[in-house]
This record gives C-alpha cells, sequence and structure tokens, in this order.
C-alpha cells in the first residue's frame, strides 16, 4: 500500500532566485589563496557537497578536504582531525555535521542555504502525522531537519534507502517515509512495502519531464540515462541507471556508454566531466525555459556557496551551526543505526 499526505511541496514563489557573480579567473586565484591561508589559520576544513559551485569543489579537494554526497560529508567531518568543518551546502547538512562532530565548530557559507524538501516538512505538522500513526516506523530521508530527524526511527540517504526499507519490510514493518514522495514512490515500487508517503519534493528533480527527456533520448539513441530517484515515477522509467549522487558519479565510469544525460542537479557534472574526460555529458532538460523554470537543473540554494561566502566565514568564524543537544542526542539514535547497518 502506498498512500500520500496533502502536498508539501514548495510553491514556485517561496524559491529563491539567486543569481552568483561572476569572477574573473584572477579574482579566484586570489580568493582561492586567502581562503587555503585561512583554513590552515583556523584549524578547518572544506566539505562541499557535489552541488556547489565548481571552483568550491576543486577548492575543497585542493586542500585536502572533501566532495561527496551529504552523508560522505558529515563522516569525513567527525574523522577528520580538524577543530572546525566548513560545510559548503544546506543546512541539513550542516547540522547533519554538528550532531556528528558536536565538540567541533561547524560554520557555512551562509545560513540562508535551504533545501526544499527541508522545508516541506515542518516538525510540528510532522509530529502531528507521526502521532497520528504511531503503529508506524518512522523512516525519514536526510534532507530534514534535526527536529525531524530527532522523531525518527530511522534515517536513510538515497543511497541506502532501498536497502534499509527492503530489510524493515521483510520484518513485516508497516513504514512512514519523508519527506520526498517521488524517492518514497520508487522504494515502495522496488521493495513491496507498506509506506504512508509525507508528499514533498525537491525544487530542482520535479522539474524533469518525461516527454522532454524521451524527445532527447530519440535525439541521441546512443546515450545512457542517470537519474537521481528524486526525479518523477515516468522519468524513472526512462532511466538505464537510477541512483545517488555518488552511485550516478560512479556509473559514470563505469558504464560502457560514451555520452550520458544526467537528470540531477548540473552541478555533479563537474565531478563527473574531470573523472572521465573522454566522455560526454548532457543536462536533462527541465520544465519551462528559462525564468519559467524553478531551479533550471540547479540548487538555488546551493548556487548561494560562493567562494567569497566561504571567505568571510572563516575571517569571520560566523554563521556557526547549533543544534540544540536533546534534539542532537535524539536524531543521533536513527542516524547511527543508518551508520551501523551493513552495506
Amino acid at each position: 500500500m502506498t498512500e500520500l499526505t496533502q502536498d508539501y511541496s514548495l510553491p514556485p514563489q517561496k524559491v529563491p532566485v539567486f543569481n552568483p557573480r561572476t569572477l574573473l579567473p584572477s579574482e579566484i586565484t586570489v580568493l582561492k589563496q586567502e581562503i587555503s591561508e585561512l583554513l590552515c589559520q583556523r584549524d578547518a576544513v572544506l566539505v562541499a557537497h557535489y552541488y556547489v559551485d565548481s571552483d568550491v569543489q576543486d577548492l575543497a579537494l585542493e586542500t585536502h578536504g572533501c566532495v561527496a554526497d551529504s552523508l560522505e560529508m558529515a563522516r569525513f567531518g567527525s574523522n577528520h582531525p580538524a577543530s572546525t568543518l566548513v560545510v559548503a551546502g544546506v543546512r541539513f547538512m550542516g547540522e547533519t555535521a554538528k550532531i556528528l562532530s558536536p565538540d567541533k565548530t561547524v560554520i557555512m557559507p551562509t545560513l540562508q542555504a535551504e533545501c526544499s524538501l527541508d522545508l516541506g516538512c515542518p516538525p510540528q505538522e510532522f509530529s502531528t502525522f507521526c502521532q497520528d500513526h504511531s503503529d508506524r516506523t518512522v523512516v525519514v530521508y536526510a534532507n530534514t531537519s534535526a527536529e525531524v530527524k530527532a522523531m525518527s526511527d530511522w534515517v536513510v540517504t538515497s543511497s541506502v534507502g532501498l536497502k534499509i526499507v527492503e530489510y524493515l519490510a521483510h520484518q513485516n514493518k508497516k513504514i512512514l517515509w519523508a519527506p520526498d514522495k517521488h524517492l518514497g514512490h520508487y522504494i515502495q515500487q522496488q521493495t513491496g512495502a507498506d509506506m504512508l508517503l509525507w508528499s514533498g519534493a525537491c525544487v530542482v528533480h520535479e522539474e524533469f519531464k518525461f516527454e522532454a527527456l524521451r524527445k532527447m533520448k530519440n535525439l541521441y539513441p546512443s546515450a545512457g540515462l542517470l537519474v537521481h530517484p528524486e526525479s518523477p515515477a515516468a522519468v524513472i522509467e526512462l532511466a538505464d541507471m537510477v541512483g545517488s549522487t555518488s552511485q550516478i558519479l560512479r556509473a559514470a565510469s563505469e558504464l560502457p556508454h560514451e555520452m550520458f544525460i544526467v537528470a540531477t542537479d548540473r552541478g555533479l557534472l563537474h565531478q563527473m566531466r574531470k573523472a572521465e574526460p573522454e566522455k560526454r555529458f548532457i543536462e536533462a532538460p527541465t520544465a519551462g525555459q528559462g525564468a519559467t523554470c524553478r531551479s533550471c537543473a540547479h540548487c538555488p540554494w546551493m548556487a548561494m556557496n560562493e567562494l567569497e561566502k566561504v571567505r568571510d566565514s572563516l575571517l569571520m568564524l560566523d554563521n556557526e551551526v547549533f543544534v540544540e543537544p536533546d534534539i542532537a542526542r535524539r536524531a543521533m539514535i536513527p542516524l547511527q543505526r543508518m551508520l551501523d547497518f551493513p552495506n
């Protein structure tokens, strides 16, 4: 059984329009040097998500930080000896890093970088929903606030969500899933689990549409289609491979295709092109053109992580992330279950 709650997807007017300033090559060089020096001075390491600006990704790797998905970012930060973590991503990633590294200082380039899935799952309403369905095991996606995680039995990422739900289904557990309806539907279809779905959506992945992708596949018949499971079901049905950001990146190297259409945030293409420079990667088309699409295949909140803001956060040591100790303690329980789950 799969049921949906009322729609909690963000309306267009709540999705910001953010156009980062284009930097000159000389400005990028100076900023990178400044940030590198500040990282050393502050005993800090830069941890970046695949979706942020390519210059920020490059700097993270150049300074022996990491570029990864949300779970690996938090893992890397907790295992790194640095006393300060600079998390270039969105707010829930900073919170997760703080929960896993409570004794470290966690700062972000901006605290305005949100996530439509996180915003689409208000803690108070989610609490009521859980109370109304107290017979169900609560499984929440990592793209949620610390407060929502603290209400859950399990936290999952897109790379392990299917395996964990399959494990729970084999135990005859009925599941309450939040917040991404498309990822929840995909997992339900793959596992046959009894799932009650919260109805949130990612503003980036929801814009990929079946008809536009079908036309592109016809235009490039030899191209492989790589799709993130936060995409609508009709888009997933067209895919040659469905997976998380790290799984998509790995598939680009492992699959034999010389060309790929990529249905996820275009920020990931930077690492794909670096890993496979001889292959061609094409952004999947989004609904609408130009100003008529909400994200145009790039998260507007991820775009807020600019080099200048990375520098400024290190200079001022502001934009620090805090999580209330009781919430952090309760959120760590389902996070630890995921970390301990055998892959």
